[in-house]
């Protein structure tokens, strides 16, 4: 007891203040503002227009949640869908109104015709597609002879930085004469696939 005495007070957090505030905005019952503040404007909800929208209110001024509730009606008039539930779309809907909405989708359905490919405008080089499909081996898989002088001196890094893409520069690869030819060294190792070009999306998209 002699302890307690001599405790000191917990100060207030402003908990049951707010709390207090927040009742009487729901009620309309006025509270006095706490100390160092304004008195806020009255925006509060009174306890008759909650009534008029269904809501009981305890003796307390607290909002009391009840099964009896009349429902909230919905901001600007918009419907919330009920599609579903299956008690409300069978009490809406019958068989012919089914049969019939079946019907006007079928009437509606058109059937797209296949038309032929657009021609390649122009000449636009060597069809990297085709020689990836048509490729005798994988990457990696030496199949063309090199001249090992030619790759040193970081020729081979030098060339390809100059290409915005692997498939820039295997077209610009195949156009100088490879994959037989390689006056470029962008083809090392002699697997005929310039700069780290890789023909397997190709391959995978076939199926092979």
């Amino acid at each position: 007891m002699v302890l307690s005495a001599c405790a000191a007070p917990v100060p207030d957090s402003g908990l049951a203040a707010a709390r207090a505030e927040r009742e009487a905005q729901l009620t309309g019952r006025a509270t006095a503002p706490r100390f160092g503040a304004t008195a806020p404007a009255s925006n509060a909800i009174s306890s008759s227009d909650l009534s008029a929208a269904g809501i009981d209110v305890e003796r307390r001024g607290g909002v009391q949640a009840s099964p009896t509730n009349a429902a909230p009606s919905v901001a600007g008039g918009a419907a919330i869908s009920d599609e579903q539930s299956f008690e409300a779309v069978a009490n809406r809907e019958t068989i012919e109104s089914d049969a019939a909405r079946r019907a006007e989708q079928a009437a509606a359905y058109q059937v797209v015709q296949p038309t032929a490919l657009p021609q390649r405008a122009g000449d636009t080089g060597p069809n990297i597609v085709e020689y990836a499909l048509n490729a005798p081996n994988k990457r990696g898989q030496e199949w063309y002879s090199r001249f090992i002088l030619g790759t040193m001196g970081g020729r081979f890094e030098r060339n390809c930085a100059s290409y915005r893409s692997p498939d820039e520069a295997q077209r610009d690869f195949l156009a100088r004469g490879g994959p037989e030819r390689d006056p470029r060294g962008i083809d090392p190792d002699g697997d005929g696939f310039a700069c780290g070009w890789d023909p397997a999306p190709f391959l995978a998209a076939v199926g092979r």
